[in-house]
Parts: C-alpha cells; structure tokens; sequence
C-alpha cells in the first residue's frame, strides 16, 4: 500500500533552447532498451519525463497520449521517462508502468531511468517535465502539455515556437 506523502508543486526553469537532446538508452518495465535515435521521429522528439502516482499527470494523462498519436503520424518521436526514486513510491514500480500506460493508452515506450542520471542530464525537475526537440534533435520547447502540439507543428514546420510557459507538476522524487 502507497503511503500519502505531500506532493511539492514545481515549476521548471528556463529552457537551455538549442541544447542537443543527449543520447540515451533506457529500458521498459520488459527489459526492450530504447534509443534517442529510435524515438525520433523525422520532424522531432518530445521527452516527457512522467509517473503513475503523481496527480498532474494523472490528470493530463489521456489528452497527452492522443496528442503523442497526433504527433506521432505527423513525424515527431516520443517517449516517456519514470525518474522517479519507486522504492519510496511504490506506485511508479515498473511492473505498475506498463498497466498504467495501457489504461490511459500511452502507445509510446515508457522507460526507467533507473539511476536518474538521464533526468539529471536534461535537467528534469517534475511531473510532467516535457521537452520538445526539432528534426536536429535540438531542444526548441520546455513547456505545459497544453502547448505541446502547437509547439511541436511549429518547429517541425520551422516556424517560431509560441511562447513557452514553463511547465509544473510535482517534483521528481530522488533517491537520497
């Protein structure tokens, strides 16, 4: 049984725009290790750092999915990273991703970052944290869902992005 612990509302900081998208290698709650170059799509990617437990996902979770279908047959990659220390929340155990992700039909890979070092490496400091890379697999968005697909149609169009509202949600929950 998950024990209630207070959820801290975090806003992320500015995005480093222009920043490449670091190379990764992350597994799903199966074990099938998923690549940067294998997410992306030919017009972008979109990293969404993500959990089960924490309610601002919780509540964006479904019109996230369908806007990543969207994006995906447009030609802009996803994929969602669980960061989050499950031994403290044990909601966001990776056998608990996989039904999560099929519930709310979240067709992209969700991986484990195990260590966090990829969450520390892109500077992820909540849930949702969502990132948007164009076809260079430069970083052009940091922001809230409620832009992404707007966001993501301008960089892969080379339009100017629309401005960015930083993103919040409930901080990553690290291992001590």
């Amino acid at each position: 049984m998950d024990v209630r612990k207070p959820m801290a509302l975090t806003e992320t900081d500015a995005a480093a725009l222009g920043t490449p998208c670091p190379d990764f290698a992350l597994p799903d709650p199966r074990g099938r290790v998923w690549t940067r170059d294998e997410v992306s799509g030919p017009n972008g990617l979109v990293v969404a750092f993500i959990c089960n437990h924490c309610p601002y996902v919780i509540r964006m979770i479904d019109g996230f999915a369908s806007d990543l279908d969207m994006l995906g047959a447009e030609g802009v990659g996803a994929v969602c990273v669980m960061s989050n220390d499950w031994h403290s929340y044990p909601a966001d155990a990776p056998e608990r991703m996989g039904p999560f992700a099929e519930t709310h039909g979240l067709a992209v890979p969700y991986v484990i970052d195990a260590d966090q070092a990829f969450a520390r490496e892109m500077g992820a400091v909540c849930t949702p944290d969502l990132f948007g890379f164009g076809p260079d697999l430069r970083l052009a968005y940091r922001g809230r869902h409620e832009d992404l697909v707007a966001a993501m149609r301008a960089i892969a169009g080379a339009d100017p992005v629309p401005e960015q509202t930083p993103g919040m949600g409930c901080s990553i929950k690290w291992r001590s």
